[in-house]
């Protein structure tokens, strides 16, 4: 992959994350208390650092939108 090319698709997916959790008013806190009430087990540090970073796997990214209850995602 070229270089950056990576990196890019990294930020874009972090930042729809990072949106549906605020378009839902979801804290880092929160997101961990929905998560453990669907069987993950995260800490907070563990999910911010995962966010500022931009790097974290599919399972994760799905794993958290459905337990802030989100239906459908713009990739826009």
């Amino acid at each position: 992959m070229a270089e950056g090319v990576e990196e890019a698709w990294d930020a874009r997916v972090k930042g729809i994350l990072k949106a549906e959790l605020k378009r839902k008013g979801v804290t880092y806190a929160q997101l961990v208390e929905k998560l453990d009430a669907i069987g993950v087990k995260e800490t907070e540090p563990n999910i911010r650092n995962k966010l500022a970073r931009g790097k974290f796997t599919a399972v994760f990214f799905v794993q958290c939108l459905s337990a802030v209850g989100s239906k459908n995602i713009s990739l826009e």
